[in-house]
Order: C-alpha cells, then structure tokens, then sequence
C-alpha cells in the first residue's frame, strides 16, 4: 500500500525535477495564484486541468482554504501519488481529449477559473480545440483560464531570444547541477515494486507521453478565441515559460 510519506517523497523528487527544465517553477505558481486571488473571491471554485500528483492544487488550498479546487489527471501513477499525499483534496480521473470529461467533474455551479501548468502543450492542436470549448461550458461568465506552460512565440527570431533567456535563466540557477531529467524520474519509479500496479495501470491506460504537440503560443489564442475567449493574453513571462490568461466571454 502506497503510504502518505512515500508519496510525499516521490512528489518532493517529482517538484524538484520539473525545475529541469523550470528553474522559476515556484514563481510561476506564485502568479498563477496570485491572480486566482485577485479574482476577489475567497471561496473561489477552480479546475486544475492535467494536475499530476497536485502540486499546483495543493498549494491553492494552502493559500485559499476555502476554495474548492477539482484536481483533473488521466495519469493513475500521478494520481496515486495525489490521493495518497494529499487527502483534503478530491482527484478525478478523466482524460481531457475525451469529449464529456467536464461531466465527471462533479461541479454544483459553474467555475471561477481553470487553472493548468506545464500540462496542455502534450495535447495536439485538435483535441486542445475540444479541451478549451468544453472548458468554456463549464466556467461562469468572466471566468478565467490560466495556462502556465512553455509557449514560443511564432515568429523565429522571438522564439530563438525566448529560448536563449530560458537556457541562461537554467545556467545561473544550477549551474553543472541541474535536477534529475523528467525521463530518469520516471525510469526510477517504474523500478519501485511498490509502484507495480499502479505502473501497470498506467500502462493499460495508455497515457504515455510522446512529445510537445502543442507549445506554439498562437495555437492556444486561436483555439481560445474560437472557443469563446476574450482577453487573451499573457500575465507573466521568463522566455518562452508563461502564464497565458484567457477571460470567458
């Protein structure tokens, strides 16, 4: 039986190796809920769209205990992990390129703000189109999206200076001792007999990763605005790493 430590374990290795790639994870998240916040409502209901082990959920709640936060994964690794390590919240199972996954979602009224970090750009741009226009049926008018992710700009001598601030914003943090890579994190849990079943199930849901399909920043403002967005834009940047808002009209 996964325990509560063990799992608190394996996220702490799960956090420090998303900085990989992410050395201002912990800023972005502190924007990200800084503007949850600024919505002005202290119970505020939010959707954590591709949650992994609730990282970013758990720390809404620490900041706004009396939101409601709805943690969303298709992962059942990841969401082992969450549900072991953090009880107070509720975890969903539901994979986002299926249509009626808002259904499963258990809402009692439309949401204040959809909330995801370094999670959509997996999805390709067709399912992301579906993703966004069922996302907009389930949250209120003026509700908001808030994506944290790596989006490059479309234009290429933008997207090479935004990559360029990226690769030194990693250099002067870690210098020659950069965390552990996203594919060694997952090689060394694979390895954990007590992780066997709940690998399995992962691989029976097939869930697997097999690169970026959606990390043009265009390809997400398109599919907002054809979904119903308004206000789109971008709350905070370090290079290509930002926090795109999008208001629900």
């Amino acid at each position: 039986m996964l325990t509560h430590d063990v799992a608190l374990e394996w996220i702490t290795r799960w956090d420090r190796q998303q900085e990989h790639n992410l050395p201002d994870r912990e800023e972005r998240f502190t924007a990200l809920i800084d503007a949850v916040e600024a919505l002005g409502r202290p119970d505020p209901l939010v959707i954590d769209l591709g949650c992994g082990p609730g990282s970013l959920s758990v720390r809404l709640l620490d900041r706004l205990p009396k939101a409601t936060v709805v943690p969303v994964d298709a992962d059942p690794l990841l969401l082992g992990l969450g549900r072991a390590a953090y009880p107070q919240l509720t975890f969903v199972s539901a994979d986002l390129r299926t249509s009626g996954w808002t259904e499963l979602l258990g809402l009692d009224r439309p949401a204040d703000a959809a909330v995801s970090t370094t999670a959509l750009h997996w999805i390709s741009e067709p399912d992301l189109r579906r993703v966004y226009g069922e996302l907009a049926s389930v949250l209120r008018p003026g509700g908001v999206l808030l994506n944290g992710d790596h989006m490059i700009s479309d234009t290429p001598v933008l997207a090479r200076l935004e990559n360029a601030l990226r690769e030194r914003e990693i250099e002067r943090t870690f210098g020659a001792d950069r965390p552990e890579e996203w594919r060694a994190w997952w090689d060394a849990i694979a390895a954990e007999p007590a992780f066997a079943a709940l690998d399995q199930e992962r691989t029976t849901a097939g869930v697997h990763h097999h690169g970026s399909e959606s990390e043009l920043m265009a390809q997400h403002v398109e599919a907002l605005r054809d979904a119903g967005f308004t206000e789109i834009g971008t709350l905070w940047q370090r290079g290509n790493n930002r926090l795109l808002c999008a208001v629900r009209g």
